[in-house]
């Protein structure tokens, strides 16, 4: 009888184990597949905030080209004169 008993707990002890390390490996790929999306979102947001960057540089400069720059309006026109 002891040793059907300590192989009952035996049993019970390794199935309590392998279910922990299940539930473990669960919330570990939760854990890092909210790291990858967190990732692609924040990725996502600083290429909008480059190509807005890169849009606002390309007006300025069509701006200073073509002469219609509000800063250097009237202003610079007067000054070379």
């Amino acid at each position: 009888m002891k040793k059907l008993s300590l192989l009952l707990l035996g049993a019970v002890l390794t199935l309590s184990l392998y279910s922990c390390r299940e539930t473990t490996e669960e919330k570990t790929e939760d854990a890092v597949e909210a790291v990858g999306n967190d990732i692609e979102s924040n990725t996502e947001a600083a290429g909008d905030e480059i190509e807005g960057a890169a849009q606002d540089a390309s007006n300025e400069m069509n701006e200073e080209v073509q002469g219609t720059d509000d800063v250097n309006g009237e202003e610079a026109a007067d000054d070379m004169q």
